[in-house]
């Protein structure tokens, strides 16, 4: 059953993303369209265009968590024995999980400030609807990183049969 939530779970990553992208896309080509062609342009075009490259690297970092391949710097896990190299690997794991739940925790303290100060960000939209994405991105890749760090301790300690 989680395999199968998992799998919901990526296909709505998946689309979101692309619907995104799509969005992002079209609407910076049609803004493009209007100032050469009309001298002219949606106001909050541009805004927009900024929030949903922020939206589309966080879903594309929550994506990218999924499977482990966030950006990362291993020059010396090449060298390390490989009992060595598990073990970094569990601390890498945690370390990952305890920072994303710093992030989240903080940017949730953010988005909160952002709706009480009641700011807008274009075009009559609150500016914590369009951070909202922030807190939501880390919890998400925090709960995945503890949930490797449980499955890879799970393989380490369960007895080869």
């Amino acid at each position: 059953m989680l395999i199968r939530l998992a799998g919901i779970f990526r296909k709505f990553e998946d689309t979101i993303l692309v619907l995104l992208m799509l969005t992002m896309i079209s609407l910076a080509v049609f803004q493009i369209f209007l100032r050469n062609f009309f001298d002219a342009g949606i106001i909050w075009a541009d805004p927009l265009v900024r929030v949903l490259v922020l939206w589309t690297g966080l879903i594309g970092a929550m994506a990218a968590s999924r499977t482990d391949n966030h950006i990362s710097i291993d020059v010396i896990s090449r060298f390390l024995l490989p009992p060595v190299k598990k073990l970094t690997s569990l601390l890498v794991y945690l370390f990952t999980a305890g920072i994303a739940a710093l992030m989240t925790w903080h940017s949730f303290r953010f988005v909160s400030m952002e709706k009480a100060d009641g700011i807008t960000a274009f075009a009559g939209v609150p500016a914590w609807i369009c951070e909202a994405i922030i807190p939501v991105a880390f919890a998400v890749i925090g709960i995945r990183y503890i949930l490797f760090f449980f499955h890879h301790l799970l393989t380490l300690i369960k007895k080869p049969q």
